[in-house]
């Protein structure tokens, strides 16, 4: 056994060997076969890449034909569109040639033309020359001859005829200047009048006329007693709480409340009144009642301005300035409420500001605010209107509503047309009829003045106020004043009435002059 295992050895390790030989064998030929199949491939990969290659090839010079197909389509087109410009503007050119050759043959006649007027201006103006040279020496000839006919010479005859013409157009002068002024005196006369008509026709303001005395009635005459009290300490209580003094005398059942406030005036009214009712009269008393009765009439004082404001058409005044329009409730200008009567102006403010196409809010606003001093000329000295003014500054106002305010009574200088026509309104509202009183003495005053004004004048016989002084009639003597001068003299003396006088509205002046001859039959 032992000596048969190196055999057995060597038979497997032969049998090894043999199986690997073989397994090497049979590898090669399989990587043999897969070599060959890979080749095989590979060469119809080769063969499938050359098909494509040549079919893309020629796709790609398809396209390169049709491109350049479509360049030179393109390029032909192009080509043809500039050839059709170029010959429009070869046709244009031509035209514009033809039009230049026309133009010139045209200006070549006119050029011709121009130099025959030319030539006949010239002979012409030779022809006149020669004419000329004939008329100034027949003119000379003629001229010595009137020189001997009127023993005159040129120089004297043109000085005598100078001064004829200056006496004669002076004359017709003086006489146009009288028509013109007539006509534009009758023109602007027309023109004012149609517009205060308007105006006054278009305000329907009701009138409250005031005294400045308060009379406070009583229910008989033993209140008057209580009213005094122990020793007066009642009344003293009442003008220390109110500032006014009360009078009372034989007059029966009525006090009278004196006071140059007029709001103090009115509320020591309605307190004593409230007093009266109540029926305890007692210093105690008589404080409270007042100071509540002032607070009263200060609400109500500004509610009256804000309410002037809004029936008037006046908006976004100031609290302050609506107090001032409020205490205009309790002041009077002669018998005239000055409230009513500012609004009054506003509205004519407004309705002949509409005529005349200018601004309706600045006018109302100026005419509603122009007596605003009136209210507080008790607490500072000055012309109300300069009063009015400064305040309205204060309150921040617009220059121009302020210079309105200041400029009504003249007492500050303006240029504006809302002066002027706020100015017409305050006239118009305080000299229409009813609107204000007038006493007896003042009104004969006013008219004797009038008239003495008018004789002071050289040349005046006799004048005459008539219409209650809205015109004034001058006889004038013929001798001393002819036609031209009673026109001057017209206008001197209504330029010394502006200046002089006081007056509401306006006044006419009409000067009357006339040449009585008178002679006898016997």
């Amino acid at each position: 056994m032992q000596d048969s295992w190196p055999i057995f050895v060597g038979i497997a390790i032969a049998a090894a060997i043999a199986g690997l030989g073989i397994g090497w064998l049979s590898f090669r030929a399989a990587s043999a076969r897969r070599i060959a199949a890979s080749r095989r491939a590979a060469e119809e990969i080769l063969a499938e890449a050359s098909r494509e290659a040549e079919l893309a090839r020629k796709a790609a010079l398809l396209e390169a034909r049709e491109q350049g197909l479509r360049e030179k389509e393109r390029f032909e087109e192009e080509t043809r569109s500039i050839r059709r410009d170029l010959e429009t503007r070869g046709n244009a050119v031509a035209d514009q040639e033809g039009r230049l050759q026309r133009e010139g043959s045209r200006q070549a006649e006119e050029r011709e033309e121009i130099e025959r007027d030319r030539r006949s201006l010239a002979q012409e103006k030779r022809r006149l020359l020669d004419r000329k040279k004939e008329v100034e020496a027949i003119v000379a000839e003629q001229t010595q001859r009137l020189e001997k006919i009127a023993g005159l010479t040129v120089s004297e005859a043109r000085l005598e005829l100078k001064k004829n013409l200056e006496d004669e157009v002076r004359g017709d002068v003086a006489r146009l200047g009288q028509r013109l002024r007539e006509e534009a005196i009758r023109s602007a006369d027309r023109e004012a009048r149609r517009l205060i008509v308007i105006a006054i026709q278009r305000l329907a303001a009701e009138q409250s006329i005031e005294s400045t005395v308060t009379v406070v009635p009583l229910p008989n005459d033993e209140m008057k007693g209580r009213i005094i009290g122990r020793e007066g300490r009642n009344i003293r209580a009442f003008e220390t709480a109110t500032g006014v003094d009360v009078i009372i005398d034989d007059t029966p059942e009525a006090v009278l409340l004196s006071a140059y406030d007029p709001v103090r005036r009115e509320t020591a009214r309605i307190a004593l009144e409230r007093l009266i009712v109540d029926g305890r009269i007692h210093p105690g008393r008589i404080e409270e009642i007042v100071a509540k009765v002032a607070e009263e009439v200060a609400r109500e004082i500004e509610e009256t301005g804000e309410r002037a404001g809004l029936e008037v058409g006046v908006h976004g005044l100031a609290p302050e300035v609506q107090r001032g329009l409020g205490r205009l409730r309790y002041r009077t200008s002669s018998g005239q409420n000055v409230l009513r009567h500012s609004m009054e102006v506003a509205w004519l403010a407004d309705l002949m500001g509409s005529e005349l196409g200018l601004d309706r809010d600045l006018a109302r606003k100026g005419g509603l605010l122009h007596d605003i001093g009136k209210g507080l000329d008790h607490e500072h000295e000055g012309p109300h209107a300069l009063i009015g003014m400064e305040f309205l500054r204060r309150m921040g106002e617009s220059e121009l509503v302020c210079e309105v305010v200041g400029a009504h009574h003249q007492d500050h200088e303006s240029d504006s047309v809302y002066a002027a026509l706020v100015s017409a309104a305050d006239a118009i509202s305080g000299a229409r009829p009813g609107a204000r009183r007038e006493t007896l003495e003042t009104y004969v005053k006013r008219l004797k003045k009038l008239e003495e004004l008018a004789d002071s004048f050289e040349g005046v016989d006799r004048s005459f106020a008539i219409q209650a002084g809205r015109e004034i009639r001058i006889l004038v003597q013929h001798q001393a004043v002819d036609d031209g001068d009673a026109t001057g003299l017209a206008n001197e003396i209504a330029r010394r009435i502006e200046k002089e006088l006081q007056y509401p509205g306006q006044i006419k002046v009409v000067v009357i002059r006339e040449m009585r001859v008178v002679d006898y039959a016997r």
